[in-house]
C-alpha cells in the first residue's frame, strides 16, 4: 500500500526525489519548501523555489512557512496524518514535534558518507578536502545535526577534476533512486537502521566569503581542490591588473600542471599559474560581468603574458 508522504525540500537538488516519489505511486500529502525569495534582474520579483515550481506543475498542496517552531505550524503538520516525512535540502530546522509528527518519522537524503561531512555544505567540503569518494545516504532524522541512524547508502567516486556542480548533478539522481528504494522497504516494514559511529565525524559548515579568494601560496593540490569545490557557485576568484585597473576573475575549472615560480605567477601562454608548491592550469575562467571562457580566449582579451601576476 502506498505511503502518505510529506515532502520537504527547496533547491534543484531536491526535485528528482520529489518526482521519484510521485512516480513510485506514493501519495504526497503536502510539499513544504522555503518561501519565494526576491529575484529577477532588479530583485523585485518574488521567485518560487525549484521545488515549489515542480509541485505546482504536479498540482500538489504547497506550504511555505518561514519557521516550524510555532505550535500552530506544528499542529498543521500533524493534521496531515502522514506516514512519513521525506526531507532533502529543505533549509529549515525541524523541531522535535515535527520529527515525531508522522507515523514512521522523518527521513533525510544527505549528500555525504556520514558521519563524515554532517551539515550544510557536504558536496563542496568533500571536494575542497580532496576526498576521492562521497555518496548519498538516507538517514532517519533525530534532533541532532545529521546524527540519526542510517538506513541506506550508495558510494560515488569523485574524479580528480570533478567540480561541485558536476558532483551535485550525480548525487541528486542517486539520492532520488535511493530514497524511493528506502520508502519501498519502509512500506514493507523491512528498512534497516544502523547507528552512526562518532569516530570520523566532520562538520561541513557553510561556505564563507572569506574562503572564496584563492591564496596562491597554498600547494597546487589545495588550490585546485578549492577551485573545483567552489565551482560553479559561489566561485573561487582572484584579481589581475588590466589597463591600470584591478579586475576580479572567477575561476571555474582547473587542472594540476607542471611548473614552478613565484606564487600567482603566470608561467606560460596557457594560463598555468605557480602555487606555493607546484602549479595549476586555469581551464575555464570568467571576468566580472562577462561570460565564462577558456584560457586562450581569456588571455586574448586580457593580454596577460608569461611573468604576469594573479593576486
Amino acid at each position: 500500500m502506498p505511503l502518505r508522504v510529506v515532502f520537504m525540500g527547496t533547491p534543484d537538488f531536491s526535485v528528482p526525489t520529489l518526482l521519484s516519489i510521485v512516480e513510485a505511486g506514493h501519495e504526497v500529502a503536502a510539499v513544504y519548501t522555503q518561501p519565494p525569495r526576491p529575484g529577477g534582474r532588479r530583485g523585485l520579483e518574488l521567485t518560487p523555489s525549484p521545488v515549489q515550481r515542480e509541485a505546482e506543475k504536479l498540482g500538489l498542496e504547497i506550504r511555505t512557512p518561514v519557521s516550524l517552531k510555532g505550535e500552530a505550524e506544528q499542529e498543521a503538520f500533524r493534521a496531515l496524518r502522514a506516514d512519513v516525512a521525506v526531507v532533502v535540502a529543505y533549509g529549515l530546522l525541524l523541531p522535535k514535534p515535527v520529527l515525531e509528527g508522522t507515523r514512521l518519522g522523518a527521513f533525510n537524503g544527505h549528500a555525504s558518507l556520514l558521519p563524515r561531512w554532517r551539515g550544510a555544505a557536504p558536496i563542496q567540503r568533500a571536494i575542497m578536502a580532496g576526498d576521492t569518494e562521497t555518496g548519498m545516504m538516507v538517514m532517519k532524522m533525530d534532533v541532532g545535526l545529521d546524527t540519526g541512524p542510517v538506513a541506506m547508502s550508495e558510494r560515488v567516486p569523485i574524479g580528480p577534476d570533478m567540480t561541485a556542480g558536476e558532483l551535485h548533478d550525480v548525487l541528486m539522481i542517486v539520492g532520488a533512486k535511493l530514497m524511493t528504494q528506502a520508502l519501498d522497504l519502509l512500506e514493507a516494514g523491512a528498512l534497516p537502521l544502523t547507528y552512526q559511529p562518532e569516530e570520523g565525524a566532520t562538520y561541513a559548515r557553510k561556505i564563507d566569503k572569506s574562503e572564496t579568494r584563492i591564496d596562491w601560496s597554498l600547494t597546487a593540490g589545495a588550490v585546485h581542490d578549492r577551485i573545483r569545490g567552489l565551482s560553479p557557485a559561489p566561485g573561487a576568484w582572484c584579481e589581475f591588473e588590466i589597463a591600470g585597473r584591478t579586475e576580479r576573475l572567477k575561476l571555474l575549472r582547473s587542472s594540476l600542471a607542471e611548473g614552478a615560480g613565484l606564487a600567482g605567477e603566470i608561467l606560460d601562454d596557457r594560463l598555468t599559474v605557480a602555487c606555493g608548491r607546484g602549479a595549476v592550469r586555469l581551464v575555464e575562467v570568467q571576468r566580472a560581468g562577462g561570460k565564462s571562457a577558456g584560457a586562450v580566449e581569456f588571455l586574448r582579451g586580457a593580454k596577460l603574458a608569461k611573468g604576469g601576476k594573479l593576486a
